[in-house]
């Protein structure tokens, strides 16, 4: 009986757990679609366009990326130069997919917002990364 409850509590608790950060997550991410928005200065007709391509290109390098987690996040050592070089030359293929994506939805990025505008996107990400990142270390934003 002892066991069940133990059992219960630890699945009660990781459920809480995942619901706290899936909704940390749903913050961030609607804090970053306002910050974005405003940093960008998106009209509501660029944004009914550029949003969704945005989630689709942040989708796809989500996808590149888990599936490299998939293969390689267990390994902790490598039993042979061979899984070695395999390991590398996942990673590099990880990154190379990264690039050809940011290539491709740039354009895409550009046909919706002008160059101007998609240029004024990737500093906009990079500002919200460096906010989201002084918070978690706790110098506020």
């Amino acid at each position: 009986m002892k066991f069940k409850f133990t059992y219960i509590f630890v699945l009660l608790m990781a459920l809480c757990f995942s619901k706290v950060t899936m909704a940390q997550a749903d913050k961030v991410d609607a804090q970053r679609v306002s910050f974005i928005t405003d940093k960008v200065k998106l009209t509501t007709t660029e944004a009914q366009s550029f949003w969704p391509l945005y989630n689709e290109y942040n989708d796809k390098v989500k996808s590149l990326r888990k599936n490299f987690r998939s293969n390689y996040a267990k390994t902790e050592d490598f039993n042979s130069d061979k899984e070695a070089e395999d390991f590398l030359n996942a990673e590099i293929n990880l990154k190379q997919g990264e690039v050809d994506l940011k290539k491709e939805y740039t354009e895409k990025f550009k046909k919706v917002l002008g160059v101007k505008k998609t240029a004024m996107l990737r500093k906009a990400e990079e500002e919200f990364l460096r906010i989201l990142i002084n918070t978690a270390k706790g110098n506020g934003s």
